[in-house]
């Protein structure tokens, strides 16, 4: 077959690809730097004809165009597999929901269920001469989000990252109803991390010792697995290795520093695995056909079977707050959505069946609330209102703030409501300790 030629008779413009798009439609976005712009651009235009055009994403990394419509709730809703800052504020607007899910059940759920992908459309990269497009650095579930749509639109970005992979990291031209030749814009990036925060060094420094060479890595986002990361970048680890649903800058640092060899990895020896990457140049740069590392489904990626395979697997993760029966909230502020959940969970269950394994969840003691202008303890007798559950009390193992890290596994209730708050601000133990003992959690003979 002549790839080129079917190409050919598949290239449309945006406003022909944003004419597949009907009334009542869900049309998939893809994920993170997948999100389309040429395309995106022509649907806005087109939208203020439409009414109930339901969209799925997530991740975003810009401002998508459909959303700076004028009255986007009257025509549309978003609704995201995981909130950012800028889904957030849609919230308020009254066209953004959050599809409460775990990360690792996407593929199934776009297989299995019974709602629709009338339309997908998102960035690759330019066709190869196998006629296939790569999905850049997010193989995540868009696999899965092909096999259901009913027209798949990719527009090809000349910046994408040809992400090298196992399976369901690219769609071939067969599959796909149009080609859009989009105007190449930078790949969207996330701003590189600030410098570490006393509190997110004393953290790292509490950790980075408990990891053994030879480990495997998996870190969340956020200031202080960054820190960690930059650690153990400039630490005597040897031999270590990668599998983690995202792929932040820190790795390229450890990678670059020579500590990351893969060789003791019981699965994907010598390889990095990730779900998706989203970060600054320099890492789409790194990713960019590198055979080390293997953009992957999250369905393996973040399966606890997978995880647990892996010897001496290493979680580190952050959290909002926790409770003195240590359930973690690493969702919401109250009622207020602030990300989702993840692979969060996945990641502590499987870190702790892995042989030789822990996972970490770090927080700093305390937080300046915006409204009251007082410092909060993070840790709570319970949580707020409203609050999510991400890791259940019986989940957590490792917990970490710049005043120590405990082992909740297997306490009671009273000896974990003790550990958590050894590991409190100081200026807040006796307040707890109060709470404690009013919530039945806290034994006499405890010191105090």
């Amino acid at each position: 077959m002549d790839f080129t030629e079917l190409y050919a008779q598949k290239k449309m413009t945006a406003d022909q690809a944003a004419a597949l798009v009907k009334s009542g439609d869900w049309v998939d976005y893809g994920w993170a730097v997948n999100t389309p712009v040429a395309v995106d651009a022509a649907i806005a235009k087109r939208l203020p004809e439409l009414e109930d055009v339901n969209f799925r994403g997530g991740i975003l990394m810009w401002v998508p165009a459909i959303f700076q419509i004028e009255d986007p709730a009257a025509h549309m809703t978003w609704n995201s597999w995981h909130m950012g800052g800028i889904e957030r504020k849609a919230i308020a607007q009254g066209f953004s929901f959050y599809s409460p899910i775990r990360y690792s059940e996407l593929p199934r759920y776009y297989r299995d269920s019974s709602d629709p992908v009338d339309v997908a459309v998102f960035q690759v990269t330019p066709m190869d001469e196998h006629g296939y497009f790569n999905f850049g650095p997010c193989a995540s579930h868009l696999g899965a989000v092909c096999d259901k749509a009913k027209k798949i639109i990719v527009e090809v970005n000349r910046n994408m990252p040809k992400c090298l992979g196992g399976t369901e990291n690219w769609v071939h031209i067969s599959q796909v109803a149009g080609v859009v030749e989009g105007s190449n814009p930078p790949i969207g990036q996330m701003a590189a991390a600030g410098a570490a925060t006393e509190v997110d060094l004393k953290v790292a420094n509490l950790i980075v010792p408990q990891i053994p060479d030879g480990a495997c890595l998996q870190l969340g986002i956020g200031g202080m697995p960054n820190a960690i990361g930059n650690l153990i970048a400039q630490s005597d680890l040897k031999d270590l290795g990668v599998h983690t649903e995202m792929y932040v800058d820190a790795f390229v640092d450890i990678a670059k520093a020579g500590k990351i060899t893969g060789r003791h990895k019981n699965l994907d020896k010598g390889r990095q695995v990730y779900a998706f990457g989203a970060g600054t140049q320099k890492m789409y740069d790194y990713l960019n056909d590198n055979p080390e590392c293997m953009a992957a489904p999250v369905e393996y990626t973040n399966d606890i079977r997978s995880i647990s395979a892996i010897d001496n697997f290493i979680s580190i993760n952050n959290a909002v707050d926790i409770d003195l029966f240590g359930q973690v909230n690493a969702e919401s502020a109250g009622i207020k959505h602030i990300s989702g959940a993840g692979g969060q969970l996945d990641f502590v269950l499987g870190a702790y069946l892995s042989n030789g394994g822990k996972s970490f969840i770090c927080l700093s003691s305390t937080f300046m609330n915006k409204k009251t202008g007082k410092l909060e303890s993070r840790i709570r007798p319970t949580l707020e209102n409203g609050s999510i559950v991400t890791d259940t009390r019986a989940n957590v193992h490792y917990l970490c703030t710049e005043y120590g890290c405990v082992n909740l596994k297997g306490l009671t209730s009273w000896e974990k409501a003790e550990a958590l708050i050894s590991v409190a601000h100081p200026d807040f133990r006796d307040e707890l300790i109060a709470e404690a003992e009013k919530l039945h959690i806290w034994r006499r003979s405890n010191k105090r």
